[in-house]
């Protein structure tokens, strides 16, 4: 029988407060406080910080004030990246981003969502106290490969891949896979032509 950690990151319905969630949540959030708290320049100790709420990270990664994220764990991010100001990861599954890699400010990414349909996002249950309703989560990971750009402004929304060197205009909702050196844009995003490569 699958823990509910191993449900949540194989994309299957999970108990968003077991207490393993609960755990990651709150360390991500006395890691996040602290960090949000440092003057720019003590660039040291947020990179102490970071190493330890992040699932992995590479060299020479900048990270903005005011970021803030779900578990932390979840985030891998590789070397040469810059992740501007106000930037919100939910990272209840993988969000990975690849080398060399900028995302602009205020951009948001998700990786738990729930069920359209309402019979399915919540399930009646007798208790005791009487009818309770269970709410359905479960999470895709997203991933940003090598090279990628991310204007101001972009959601990026779960299970979506963009691909290597690829360009998201601002303010842009990415519903689905970019393929790889394409310049998209909006709501839903698009591909609107591609990016030569030297």
């Amino acid at each position: 029988m699958k823990t509910e950690l191993e449900k949540c990151l194989a994309g299957e319905w999970y108990d968003c407060h077991a207490p393993v969630f609960l755990e990651f949540k709150e360390k991500a959030h006395h890691l996040l406080m602290k960090y949000n708290s440092l003057p720019y320049e003590r660039k040291e100790d947020k990179c102490v910080i970071l190493k330890e709420l992040f699932g992995s990270m590479g060299t020479k990664v900048s990270v903005g004030h005011s970021f803030i994220c779900d578990y932390g764990c979840n985030i891998h991010i590789g070397n040469n990246v810059t992740v501007n100001v106000r930037c919100t990861f939910i990272d209840c599954n993988k969000i990975t981003i690849g080398n060399n890699v900028l995302i602009a400010p205020d951009v948001r990414i998700y990786t738990a969502t729930h069920p359209v349909d309402l019979d399915e996002r919540l399930t009646p249950v007798e208790t005791a106290d009487g009818l309770e309703y269970i709410r359905h989560t479960y999470a895709l990971p997203v991933t940003i490969e090598d090279g990628c750009w991310i204007g101001g402004g972009v959601v990026i929304l779960p299970g979506v891949t963009i691909g290597r060197g690829s360009v998201i205009g601002a303010g842009s909702v990415v519903t689905k896979n970019i393929s790889a050196n394409s310049l998209a844009v909006g709501n839903p995003c698009k591909v609107v032509r591609k990016i030569n490569r030297k």
